[in-house]
């Protein structure tokens, strides 16, 4: 008689520790000579994770 594998669960990943959802906001410059930093806020792909929202394994 076999015996029956119970099911494994797969482990839960952390979350990225820079991001938490794999984008993150930042601050632009606009102008043409000088440059200034905007008071708005655009959102980008975190390098950390490059969007997954996980933390890296390696």
């Amino acid at each position: 008689m076999a015996t029956r594998k119970s099911p494994r669960r797969k482990p839960t990943p952390k979350p990225c520790p820079d991001c938490r959802t794999g984008q993150t906001s930042e601050s632009f410059q606009v102008g043409g000579r000088r440059k200034r930093i905007s008071d708005d806020r655009q959102e980008a792909l975190c390098l950390t994770c490059l969007g997954s929202g996980e933390a890296p394994t390696n």
